[in-house]
């Protein structure tokens, strides 16, 4: 797998995921809505952690940086 998400694409979701869990974690959702946000969250944390988006693939999305060699 070629890295195609860049930091702050994996900031942000790690951020989301993190708001998703606490809301989960605090009762404000909860319910079948609550499983689904936990499961996006730990989507999103995997995503994050491997830098590579499958969704990003078909579309040819990238926000990494890439290094030009000269």
């Amino acid at each position: 797998m070629k890295k195609n998400m860049g930091k702050a694409d994996k900031l942000i979701r790690l951020i989301i995921a993190a708001v998703f869990a606490l809301l989960y974690i605090n009762g404000i959702v909860d319910g079948t809505l609550g499983i689904v946000l936990l499961v996006l969250a730990s989507v999103f944390t995997l995503t994050s952690l491997v830098s590579y988006c499958p969704l990003y693939a078909p579309f040819g999305l990238n926000t990494c940086k890439s290094k030009t060699i000269k």
